[in-house]
């Protein structure tokens, strides 16, 4: 009796730390699924963009290196336009949204017609 109460005991604390270590760790689940969101979409365009270019530079006769450092090129100037495109929505969405919200504040009770009658 007294091996099964503390085997059980073992086990609850057991359970308990391992909820806390997987607890501690769970705001890496959003991250993850965002990730996911955003890298699948990359490396299916990438997949896209970079196939085509391979096999056109391996037909053409170039050395297997240089097709790789023109491959790795390719790359590093897509993920560079794609930080800059994501930096510029960055900046550009909270300017975009204060515009609207102060052009939302000071309408003045406008109606959106120009008909006097309507008024």
């Amino acid at each position: 009796m007294w091996s099964l109460i503390t085997s059980l005991l073992a086990k609850w604390a057991l359970f308990k730390l391992l909820l806390k270590t997987l607890g501690s760790m769970a705001w890496l689940i959003p991250v993850a699924f965002i990730l996911k969101l955003i890298g699948l979409p990359v490396l299916i365009v990438l997949a896209i963009l970079a196939a085509p270019i391979f096999i056109i530079l391996a037909i053409i006769g170039f050395p297997i290196m240089l097709v790789i450092i023109a491959g790795i090129v390719l790359l590093v100037g897509f993920f560079f336009l794609l930080s800059m495109g994501l930096l510029l929505l960055k900046i550009a969405i909270p300017v975009i949204l204060i515009y609207w919200l102060f052009k939302w504040l000071f309408r003045n009770g406008r109606k959106n017609s120009i008909d006097p009658a309507v008024d």
